[in-house]
């Protein structure tokens, strides 16, 4: 419908006839939308259905004409479709100068920047929350604190009658719903009619009232569970404001400036929870009942597992648990051929695994181990049972470095550490430390492999393991493994939780090798090696090489054009 009015265009001028339209997506927002026919199909078909004109501004592919049949020249009226497809600008009425032979990106950054030069526009972003399905028919769920009138008018509790708390039920289904399309579903909660239907007096006398039975998402609660875990026992309210401050500010930061330090979750998780989590969270700041504007200072976004999956001839998915393999290297279903493809671990592909039945088989701490050692955490990793053996012998063989299991008693000595243990110790600490901080689980648990291996090559179950180094493995175990750790740090003689004792601090001086073995080319090719101090200066090296034996016998009766050393790396020689 024409409205009769029109709007000027800022940058040509010209008077814009004004029309309501309801093909317009709601996702746009309010306010008047510039309609481009020649390269919108929508506007297209709305302007061909009212005889508006349909002025062209990009030019069409070659493709797009070929496909459409559409000579080259032809008007924009006469084209069977708009031209949606990226163009360059053409030199029309309204086109300025400088935009002709722009792409559309281009000279929609340079139009803006036009705009806001002359005052007439200004660059924006908008933001939009994605409806979220917020009722659900479910037992499981916050209690919405709302009552329904005999005029079934909605009416919010006043805060004397809260907390609204679920009835006890032993039956949560839903009751099925009548065979027509009028009925409404009847939730769990609406059996219970001694709960559903209630006296109050909200200020007019006893009345008799209907509550809502349906319940909030579970998401709800997890929206603001982070600052009820500051004050989990406070009954007057969500959160004290000083404990809310002491945890959530950032001291000396600016104002509104803190928050949780680290959010992790997959990818999903975290732009569906996320986003509604710092929804609640901003109205709580603007409320005035929070500190801080954001609720999370860093996201990291987990990989998902992966793992293989099975369709029948129907294409159906089929549970993996009950694939059997066949002796040619196939898959069989029940007795029936399989198909196998690899996707997001998760109950739509029937391609879960347990971890009950990982527990049973191996340990919580094993699983643990094994999850972070699969690949970086922002990565998506393949899921391997087999796999999972190598971080059970790897926990295993740990246990019989410190424990003796005849006895079940800790064989180490309160000897320290000889050198090379010493420098493998801190050197595995200051990775530890860096891997931990950085989230590289995966490069955490292959260093702690090494060293564990290290002890058993070089005391070999000896009984002469260095405390000092068992309880530093140990510490170091403990984030990826706890309950194992816990136990040998029990059976080391110490009465307290490990998780109350510092983490290791390593010494980067104790770290370094002391001596070095270079190579030494002669005419570029290696003819023997020198070993010096690590810190070893270019004198010093060359000292090292010239005095060494094979100096004499590689440079007998031939001139040195060239001694290079490289420190720390090789040793040159150039003979003439």
């Amino acid at each position: 419908m024409f409205t009769g009015a029109y709007v000027t265009n800022p940058v040509t001028g010209s008077a814009i006839p004004v029309f309501l339209a309801d093909y317009v997506l709601m996702g746009y927002g309010t306010g008047a939308i510039m309609a481009v026919p020649a390269h919108d199909q929508r506007d297209f078909s709305f302007a061909r259905t009212l005889g508006l004109p349909v002025p062209a501004v990009l030019a069409p592919s070659e493709d797009w004409r070929t496909e459409h049949k559409v000579p080259a020249g032809a008007a924009p009226d006469t084209w069977p479709v708009a031209f949606a497809g990226e163009g360059e600008y053409l030199p029309a009425a309204g086109v300025a100068p400088s935009l002709v032979g722009l792409s559309k990106p281009e000279a929609i950054k340079a139009t803006v920047r036009w705009l806001e030069d002359v005052g007439a526009g200004r660059a924006a972003r908008s933001y939009r929350l994605r409806d979220w399905l917020f009722s659900r028919q479910r037992y499981w769920g916050e209690p919405f604190p709302i009552v329904f009138d005999e005029d079934g008018l909605p009416i919010a509790l006043p805060d004397e009658l809260l907390p609204v708390t679920l009835p006890e039920m032993t039956d949560f289904r839903p009751a099925a719903m009548a065979d027509d399309d009028v009925s409404d579903p009847v939730p769990p909660l609406a059996r219970i009619t001694d709960w559903a239907t209630v006296t109050l007096d909200l200020g007019d006398g006893p009345r008799t009232y209907r509550r809502e039975t349906n319940t909030m998402p579970q998401w709800a609660g997890s929206c603001w569970y982070y600052l009820r875990y500051l004050d989990p026992t406070n009954s007057e309210r969500f959160v004290d404001a000083e404990v809310e401050r002491y945890w959530m500010h950032t001291p000396d930061g600016p104002p509104g400036d803190g928050g949780v330090g680290l959010y992790v979750g997959g990818v999903e998780h975290a732009v569906l929870h996320l986003l509604y989590a710092r929804f609640w969270h901003k109205v709580l700041y603007d409320l005035g009942l929070v500190s801080t504007k954001e609720p999370f200072k860093r996201l990291f976004n987990q990989g998902y597992i992966q793992a293989d999956a099975f369709t029948d001839a129907r294409g159906m998915y089929v549970p993996a648990a009950e694939i059997v393999r066949t002796a040619d290297g196939g898959f069989t279903h029940n007795g029936e051929p399989v198909n196998r493809r690899s996707g997001k671990m998760g109950k739509s592909l029937k391609n879960s695994v347990s971890p009950d039945e990982m527990y049973d088989g191996f340990g919580a701490d094993t699983l643990r181990v094994y999850e972070m050692a699969m690949g970086p955490l922002d990565a998506d990793r393949p899921w391997h049972t087999d796999d999972i053996v190598g971080s059970h012998r790897f926990l295993q063989r740990l246990w019989r470095n410190i424990i003796d299991e005849a006895t079940g008693t800790a064989v180490v000595s309160d000897v320290p550490p000889d050198a090379e243990a010493t420098r493998t110790l801190h050197r595995t600490i200051l990775a530890v430390r860096a891997d931990y901080a950085g989230l590289r689980f995966n490069t955490a648990v292959a260093r702690l492999i090494e060293a564990t291996n290290f002890v058993s090559k070089h005391y070999g179950g000896s009984g002469g393991l260095p405390r000092e180094l068992a309880e530093a493995l140990v510490l170091m175990v403990a984030p990826l493994a706890p309950h194992i750790a816990e136990e040998l740090w029990s059976r080391l003689g110490h009465d307290g939780s490990l998780a109350l004792h510092p983490f290791p601090q390593g010494d980067e001086s104790l770290a370094v090798e002391s001596t070095v073995t270079l190579p030494v080319q002669v005419n570029g090719k290696v003819r023997f090696t020198v070993d010096v101090p690590a810190d070893a200066d270019e004198q010093t090296v060359r000292a090292a090489v010239t005095d060494h034996e094979e100096y004499a016998r590689h440079t007998a009766d031939r001139t040195v054009k060239r001694l290079i050393v490289v420190p720390g790396r090789i040793v040159n020689i150039a003979l003439g």
